[in-house]
């Protein structure tokens, strides 16, 4: 059923009405309109709906497309589906908010035509939203870092978990750099999880210090940033199968171990992903089988304490946190002021930090820019 302003699809018994369908979302290298996208989600659905079922979403909302400014929404709209879940949240400065939670692939295209180019999921499950079920590695490369040294990060990273008793499943970011997710025992909480994900980003320095660093400032930091800090609370990456807001229409997408030292992220597009899903499949698929423990990343972190090593800066909208380094080496004096919640408005707080000049916490806010 189609008229001049919507189209109505009707998934697995649900309608989902798809407004302005032939509204351009790309139309630079690559040419896709709001359907376009729309229909690349549903060929996907069961690999990009393993990364989001049952864990609330924040909505990246791109209302112009992918040339536009995009805006983050935590709160779920108040027109929306019946059948459309939510759960209540609760963020680092103690206020709540109603988040969307997609199960279904009728739910994933009444998000994308909200606007929502890329996917946001919380680390945590429906059922119990204080204990994460992932720890996530977050691979970012500096400026003028190449692909090579991200996979030969990458690498290392997969041989580090297997010595931890874990595995790691890889996928490009679909900008420059690489995740590895981790499916973990809903045993820890968010503070447990940023520790054991901090010992193992200072561990991969020290086994590859001139490729990787563990250092939140940017002056102090080198190669491949492990961003620990996507760990903290109410902190989202973009999920399996996640379009990017880049001109070629990249997709962040899941791969085989054996495929990353030959990967290149050009290679995976909304153009391209769907044969490639259709031929081979998820090679994520079973990632939630076998959950490990963060034990022996848990007893890293505390032999790194003993050691001197303390607590690493947290992003900033975190209030200051007990054992927080408070110094940027590069200025080398401490951090003076108020330590201020910004944690609500419309986006997820820094990705990355800046060095302290005013007394407040600083780093570029994420709003509207590409992810690494």
């Amino acid at each position: 059923m189609k008229d001049n302003t919507a189209e109505v699809l009707s998934i697995e018994g649900r309608e989902v009405r798809v407004t302005h369908p032939d509204k351009p979302y790309f139309s630079k290298q690559t040419k896709l309109s709001k359907l376009d996208l729309v229909r690349y989600y549903l060929s996907v659905a069961p690999g990009a709906l393993a990364g989001i079922r049952d864990r609330p979403l924040v909505l990246k909302r791109f209302v112009d497309g992918a040339e536009g400014q995009a805006f983050y929404q935590k709160r779920a709209p108040a027109e929306r589906p019946s059948w459309l879940r939510t759960v209540t949240l609760s963020f680092p400065s103690g206020r709540k908010a109603e988040e969307v939670v997609v199960d279904d692939a009728a739910g994933l295209a009444w998000i994308v035509n909200l606007g929502c180019i890329e996917l946001h999921p919380h680390p945590v499950r429906s059922g119990d939203l204080e204990h994460p079920d992932e720890l996530r590695v977050d691979l970012d490369p500096g400026p003028g870092v190449g692909w090579e040294d991200v996979r030969r990060v990458a690498l290392e990273v997969k041989s580090f978990l297997e010595e931890m008793g874990l595995r790691g499943w890889p996928k490009t970011s679909g900008s420059r750099g690489m995740h590895v997710n981790v499916r973990i025992e809903q045993r820890w909480t968010f503070v447990q999880v940023r520790r054991a994900a901090l010992a193992l980003s200072r561990a991969i320095e020290r086994r590859a210090p001139a490729l990787a660093s563990s250092k939140w400032w940017k002056e102090e930091r080198h190669g491949v940033f492990l961003d620990y800090n996507q760990n903290a609370k109410d902190r989202t990456t973009c999920s399996a199968y996640s379009v990017r807001p880049l001109p070629d229409g990249r997709v962040s997408t899941p791969l085989h171990w054996h495929e990353v030292p030959d990967c290149d992220p050009a290679d995976f597009t909304v153009l391209t992903v769907p044969k490639r899903f259709a031929e081979f499949g998820d090679p994520h698929l079973g990632i939630d089988a076998a959950p490990g423990s963060l034990e022996k990343l848990l007893e890293l972190a505390a032999e790194d304490e003993a050691a001197g090593l303390g607590d690493a800066p947290w992003p900033p909208h975190f209030r200051k946190m007990e054992g927080e380094a408070t110094t940027c080496a590069a200025f080398a004096r401490p951090l003076r002021g108020k330590e201020t919640h910004r944690e609500e408005a419309t986006d997820q707080g820094a990705a990355s930090g800046g060095c302290e000049l005013s007394g407040q916490r600083s780093g570029p806010r994420r709003s509207g820019k590409v992810e690494e």
